[in-house]
């Protein structure tokens, strides 16, 4: 199931590099679109702004936490498989894009750069280096929009969004672990007084 996981998410990933330029969308419906986008920090776009540097050192701690998942296999099998399967595949992503595919985002001049057209896999030369390649993200959910009413002060025509968030298939199976592995069934029961 874990090989399954993996392929699973990387075909998406690939397909997405492959065929669309980065930014473009398609809309399936009004609160779920695919649109690509690649994150080069940690989840949800959050880096840390230093570059190919933080790349390395994220891309070590996730090898580091996906060997140390294996100890708790034993504990709840589904839950650790997701978890593994959404891990290692995006850090296939983090390993492998730089150096297989010919266009990505970069670090120049101290800022993230962005690039036009489409990536071609398995080019002369790759965007990047081994451990410096970015996560593909295409899943684009907005599920709760609220404008504000100009008669609350301070939230004057503020837009109020939630649950609007681009991901992958692998970042939909850590959630599914994460929510599995914390369930009562699990074992993990919040303590009674």
């Amino acid at each position: 199931m874990l090989i399954l996981l993996i392929f699973l998410d990387q075909i998406i990933k690939i397909y997405i590099k492959t065929h669309f330029k980065l930014g473009q969308s398609l809309k399936i419906f009004n609160w779920f679109q695919l649109i690509f986008n690649e994150n080069p920090g940690i989840g949800y776009g959050f880096n840390l702004k230093y570059g190919y540097l933080e790349k390395l050192i994220i891309s070590i701690i996730r090898i580091i936490l996906i060997r140390n998942l294996k100890f708790f296999y034993k504990k709840n099998k589904i839950s650790i498989c997701l978890l593994l399967a959404g891990a290692i595949s995006n850090l296939i992503d983090c390993l492998f894009y730089g150096i297989i595919f010919n266009k990505g985002v970069r670090f120049i001049n101290h800022s993230w750069n962005f690039y036009e057209g489409i990536s071609n896999i398995f080019y002369k030369k790759g965007y990047s280096f081994f451990l410096c390649g970015c996560v593909v993200d295409m899943f684009y959910v907005k599920l709760l929009k609220i404008k504000m009413p100009n008669y609350i002060p301070l939230f004057r025509n503020v837009e109020l969004k939630f649950l609007n968030v681009i991901f992958n298939l692998a970042d939909l199976f850590i959630f599914m672990g994460v929510i599995i592995l914390c369930s009562p069934q699990a074992g993990f029961e919040p303590a009674t007084p």
